[in-house]
């Protein structure tokens, strides 16, 4: 190449050939060569995606000898690649694989059909071997993911497709059953659930023991917590390899049959006795027979005698991810419709919700100081999972639901009493505003009252800095006592002047916030009282209303006294979402819009305080808030401005139609007939 051999510029395609072949020449080993620094392939990878260098696509009008130069370039690149691969260096071998993987996504469609076949052999002979290094398995079964993956997007190969995958089952359920490195394990149940996702014929010879490696994996109590959670997702797609309602019904009812099993092992000493015959009459009704045990065990008892040997916190361990499992396999896709034992999941749900950890009198013989401990210290997370679940079959089940409506009101009315944890407080208060918003007014007015009395408690250390009244006087009392109080109105004049009906407050002492709750606990109270008010805002609204529009504006408006939140993000904090306060004041303007915009029988009291804040806020230029603001705006022109608009144009009073026919229609057509002298607003 001369030294001066300029191109023309960035989208050259003359420019894709040179940089390909800079990085063969700098960046990736040879034969002779040793592998120096395994970080430059981040840099390699960043390359070939950004300038698509394998790609080999080209407009017709490209000059030939440019196209060829390109595909030179990428022959050369394969050829160092499957060199590496061969290699008996293991970094080299390593880096060769990675980077095949990258070839599969990323070079052209006439390229990869014409070379797939070879490079699956390739992959294919670094994880049978037992000698190769563990790192290298890794990749291995990395990059034939990215290859089947790849693959699955050709209809016309499908069956050559399912031939290559079928090869791979047996090597793969080898990994699972060796002694490995959870790396190792991981590499082979990605590429499980690749095959399964697109050539999911290729596992039905082997589906048994594919169930059987994963729950085996499941119960062994070697394996992490971000393991654990791909093997339930692994586990919850097998059925999609037979795509039949059977084998949908069959893995579910046996997962519920196996978490059951734990159960009455682990809470033996916390629930009476009824609790878990009552459970199992309804995961196996009578006159039926049970189903085969998960993961192909030979008895419900020989499982039930094997987790009692177990450590309690295995058994935990496998429920929970047991229930991890349900909920994928409640809210994923499957190719047909399925029935879903609705009432099973509620019990089994409800059967870990109701155990606080506390031992009644009479089964005290069978619980020791050190196991109630060990219970209550791992309950938070099995009444995560609970929720979870409940939550899931929400989504999934959604209309299906109607019948156990009254169940589940029921179930979360008397968990969310006793229910003190931030995290758990939030899942509860998530799976509400599904509720409310699936299901309508005819839940809505189930849980209105419970609602209000758990907002008003998380919101209480925020909600009376300014005005001296504890919101909770109002939480703790009846629907019929929220109508009386809200007859006793007094009327103040605000600073514009006008008249607005407050809550009777005489009487109420002047105390200090108790409580510090936390914000993702207030976020997620916000957001039930906006769906809450979406779905009933005008339901008998005069018992409860006055008392939560009031709360809605002095929380909004104690949440802005600090300055308006900028929205920052640290790379040094954790990825795990940690709500602040630019989310909060987000939150509390949406519960506070859907106060205003929530049909009642009078016009919004806290109107004008509202619009200040949302112009205040629309201020803050390129931020959510300011975007939100905008929103909230415009739809409360219709509140500022009120037009009585008809739903047809009516021609004008003047108009003479083509057959000379004069409008009746009056220049005045307000609905009280009266003609008004000055514009409304």
């Amino acid at each position: 190449m001369a030294a001066f051999d300029l191109i023309q510029n960035l989208y050259d395609i003359s420019l894709k050939p040179r940089l390909l072949h800079s990085l063969i020449k700098e960046h990736i080993p040879d034969d002779k060569h040793p592998f120096r620094r395994p970080l430059e392939l981040s840099h390699v990878v960043s390359m070939v995606k950004t300038h698509r260098l394998l790609s080999e696509s080209a407009t017709e009008s490209t000059d030939q000898k440019l196209i060829d130069k390109w595909k030179s370039a990428v022959d050369a690149w394969v050829n160092r690649l499957l060199m590496l691969v061969s290699s008996n260096t293991p970094d080299k071998c390593w880096a060769g694989i990675c980077l095949l993987g990258l070839t599969c996504q990323e070079c052209g469609s006439e390229r990869f059909l014409a070379s797939y076949s070879v490079w699956f052999q390739k992959l294919l002979s670094h994880i049978q071997p037992p000698a190769d290094a563990h790192f290298v398995k890794v990749a291995s079964c990395a990059s034939i993911s990215d290859l089947f993956a790849r693959l699955g997007g050709f209809p016309n190969v499908k069956k050559d497709g399912t031939s290559h995958a079928a090869k791979l089952i047996q090597p793969v359920l080898k990994l699972l059953n060796e002694d490995c490195s959870d790396a190792v394990w991981e590499g082979a149940v990605c590429l499980l659930c690749t095959i399964i996702t697109f050539f999911p014929s290729s596992i039905h010879r082997h589906y048994n023991s594919v169930e059987a490696a994963i729950v085996s994996k499941i119960m062994s109590g070697k394996c992490s917590v971000n393991m654990l959670k791909k093997l339930s997702h692994c586990l919850a797609l097998l059925p999609k390899s037979r795509g039949d309602a059977d084998s949908w019904s069959l893995m579910m009812q046996k997962i519920l049959l196996s978490i059951h099993v734990h159960l009455n092992d682990a809470f033996q000493g916390l629930e009476e006795g009824t609790v878990s015959n009552e459970a199992m009459r309804v995961l196996v009704p009578p006159g039926k027979d049970p189903p085969p045990p998960l993961g192909g065990q030979k008895t419900l008892g020989n499982a039930s005698d094997q987790a009692a040997k177990r450590p309690e916190r295995l058994l935990m361990s496998s429920v929970s991810t047991l229930m991890l499992c349900c909920c994928t396999m409640l809210t994923s896709s499957y190719p047909v419709q399925v029935t879903v034992p609705v009432r099973p999941v509620l019990t089994l749900a409800g059967r870990v919700l109701m155990v606080d950890g506390s031992v009644s009198q009479a089964l005290f013989p069978f619980m020791t100081a050190m196991q109630q401990e060990f219970i209550c210290s791992e309950l938070p997370v099995l009444h995560s999972c609970s929720l979870e679940l409940l939550a899931s079959i929400l989504k999934g089940v959604r209309s299906q639901l109607l019948p156990h409506l009254a169940d589940i009101g029921r179930l979360l009315t008397e968990y969310f009493r006793k229910c003190a944890m931030p995290e758990l407080r939030i899942k509860v208060y998530s799976i509400i505003r599904i509720l409310l918003m699936a299901m309508g007014a005819g839940v809505g007015v189930y849980l209105i009252q419970e609602v209000i009395n758990n907002t008003f408690t998380d919101l209480d250390s925020i909600g009376y800095e300014s005005v001296g009244t504890p919101f909770s006087a109002y939480s703790n009392v009846s629907t019929e006592a929220l109508l009386q109080s809200s007859q006793k109105k007094r009327k103040r004049v605000n600073a514009t002047g006008s008249l607005e009906k407050q809550p009777d407050r005489v009487g109420l002492k002047v105390e200090m916030p108790k409580n510090q709750t936390p914000k993702s606990v207030k976020i997620a109270a916000l957001e039930a009282l906006e769906a809450l008010l979406t779905v009933v805002g005008a339901f008998r609204s005069e018992s409860w209303r006055s008392n939560i529009d009031h709360l809605l504006i002095t929380v909004a408006t104690n949440a802005f006294k600090g300055g308006w939140a900028r929205e920052e993000k640290n790379i040094f904090l954790s990825s795990e979402p940690n709500p602040g306060l630019a989310d909060f004041q987000l939150a509390a303007l949406r519960a506070l819009l859907a106060s205003l915009l929530s049909p009642a029988r009078v016009r919004p009291p806290y109107l004008a305080q509202g619009l200040e804040l949302f112009h205040r806020g629309m201020q803050e230029t390129g931020t959510k808030l300011a975007e939100f603001c905008a929103h909230a705006l415009l739809a409360l022109e219709v509140l500022v401005h009120p037009r009585a608009l008809p739903l047809i144009d009516f021609p004008s009073a003047n108009y003479k139609s083509d057959d000379g026919i004069k409008s009746r229609f009056p220049e005045n057509i307000y609905s009280t007939g009266q003609k008004t002298e000055h514009p409304i607003f």
